[in-house]
């Protein structure tokens, strides 16, 4: 597994701080094994936190790249139109392909 971000660490800590203050200050603890408890479980959430972080930031990575830095395509060349055939638009495609729905045959019908 890799080793958490900076920003990573930091959600952690802060979950731990927030939690921490959160919790001693709605349960009223006084004692010191109470307080242990509770900053006890605080520390288990922050390092949740991070673990979850880090495991969503890998299915990020693991995803593939991000849409803005996919590759464009290329354009066709210039002697493209020698000997291919002509793209075939929607309507074509639809009007030769069989209209097995009611819906699908009055769409082709209409273009």
């Amino acid at each position: 597994m890799t080793r958490p971000t900076v920003a990573q660490l930091c959600t952690g800590t802060l979950t731990v701080v927030v939690a921490t203050l959160a919790l001693l200050a709605v349960s009223g603890a006084t004692g010191v094994l109470e307080i242990a408890v509770l900053v006890a479980f605080s520390l288990t959430l922050g390092t949740l936190a991070t673990a979850l972080s880090m495991a969503a930031a890998h299915r990020r990575s693991a995803a593939g790249p991000a849409a803005g830095s996919a590759p464009r395509p290329q354009p066709a060349p210039a002697s493209a139109g020698q000997g291919t055939p002509a793209p075939v638009t929607t309507t074509q495609a639809l009007a030769a392909a069989p209209a097995s729905s009611p819906a699908a045959r009055e769409y082709v019908q209409q273009s």
